[in-house]
């Protein structure tokens, strides 16, 4: 599996210069390439080669008198940012033909140095781990880290970032096995919502901390001081700092309670099933701010990967599972209710259900379903083939047996989830 490990770093004042020349000069063979690409292509040509604008854009524009500064920084730097362009342009093409879903993306766009966000990668030949708790980076120097907790294996790259709020972090992807913990016997639903931010059929309520919500008086104070500031000014580009790092704290706080929630959820439970909800179009309603605010999404993301590592089984039912409106006790449908109808009493069978614990309990039984369903189609579809006659194999008789062939090569690597905690 291939996780991400990210730690806060803490660069001194020439430093932060070189990454500054860093994340301009990786910007600059960004846009350079962006826009020959751009240009053949309104030309009616086809895309110039990443070789070609490798050699173009990097090697001889080094020797040219308005690109000699691109020597100052690492090469590696550089030749990251044509490959994050292509990675860019393959993502967009497969979008369009089909080949990876996901919503719809436009093509790449020019990068801007007044960006509040700037990173950099590197790989494994850029940047080395030393002692005394920093980490040299080619051309930058040693930069100190705040070593949060230990990497598991040997990083294979490291991106550099400055946030909005002008935070330096590190991000470091390693190749590591998953690790499985002992089975259990319990699985939970779970209802996802605002007022509660989540139940489970266990009857376990986890509160939502609302942690926008909490800090919307400071913010709007801080956005008075904002407007109060003359544009271009640097009390104004202070006082929007001031912001940044206030809704930095807020992600930061969310964060790390889902953290720690979908950690013990994943702890106490072998399977775990949630719906697949349409965040991005509730998101759209006057609902916006809660829903963005509980952080829905990147919720379920995090149980996704933590059970992928852990050995759990992870499971999403489908969308239109009608979960608020089935009797959990009976099976019978009740029909739609509106959200303001917390308690309801089911026609058939007389029982009393809460709207959120019965949603978690029907969540249960139709990922239970969907395992099964699945468990079956598969057992069915399974065959044996008969091996080949290059294949080794149990000979009887001077006649060869078939032989099982494995879904998954010994050793073979497989990609996981990119963040753990």
């Amino acid at each position: 599996m291939q996780l991400r490990y990210d730690y806060r770093v803490y660069p001194d004042a020439s430093r932060c210069r070189a990454l500054a020349r860093a994340f301009g000069c990786a910007r600059v063979v960004w846009n350079d390439c962006l826009r020959d690409r751009k240009e053949a292509h309104a030309a009616g040509l086809p895309y110039p080669k990443s070789a070609d604008l490798s050699r173009l854009r990097i090697t001889q524009a080094k020797r040219t008198e308005g690109r000699a500064w691109l020597a100052d920084v690492s090469a590696v730097v550089l030749q990251q940012a044509l490959r994050d362009l292509d990675i860019a342009y393959k993502t967009f093409f497969d979008l369009i033909r089909g080949k990876r879903k996901g919503p719809k993306v436009g093509p790449p766009r020019y990068k801007s140095k007044k960006d509040s966000r700037q990173a950099i990668r590197l790989n494994a030949n850029a940047f080395t781990a030393c002692d005394g708790g920093t980490v040299y980076v080619a051309k930058v120097g040693r930069i100190k880290v705040k070593w949060s907790r230990p990497l598991p294996a040997v990083p294979t790259s490291l991106t550099v970032i400055r946030d909005s709020s002008g935070r330096y972090f590190m991000s470091f992807v390693v190749d590591t096995r998953p690790d499985h913990l002992p089975e259990s016997d319990t699985e939970v639903g779970i209802d996802l919502g605002l007022t509660t931010f989540a139940v489970l059929s266990d009857g376990t309520r986890i509160s939502s901390p609302k942690f926008l919500r909490r800090a919307e008086k400071k913010l709007k104070r801080l956005h008075k001081d904002l407007s109060r500031k003359a544009k271009g000014s640097k009390n104004r580009e202070k006082a929007r700092i001031k912001i940044a790092r206030q809704h930095a704290r807020v992600a930061d706080r969310r964060r790390d309670w889902h953290h720690k929630a979908s950690t013990q959820i994943i702890r106490d439970n072998q399977a775990v099933y949630v719906e697949d909800l349409a965040v991005s179009g509730i998101a759209r309603t006057r609902l916006a701010k809660s829903v963005h605010d509980a952080g829905w999404s990147a919720f379920v993301h995090m149980l996704e990967y933590k059970a992928a590592k852990c050995g759990r089984y992870f499971g999403k039912i489908g969308r239109f599972e009608p979960t608020s409106q089935v009797c959990s006790t009976c099976g019978v449908k009740d029909g739609p209710k509106p959200l303001h109808v917390r308690e309801w009493t089911c026609k058939a069978c007389g029982a009393v259900h809460d709207r959120d614990d019965n949603a978690s309990k029907n969540t249960l039984a139709a990922g239970r379903a969907d395992r099964l369903n699945a468990s079956l189609s598969a057992r069915k579809t399974r065959r044996k083939l008969p091996a080949r006659r290059d294949e080794a194999g149990s000979h009887q008789g001077g006649r060869a047996t078939a032989v099982g062939i494995p879904s998954r090569q010994a050793g073979e690597r497989v990609k996981g989830p990119s963040t753990w905690r």
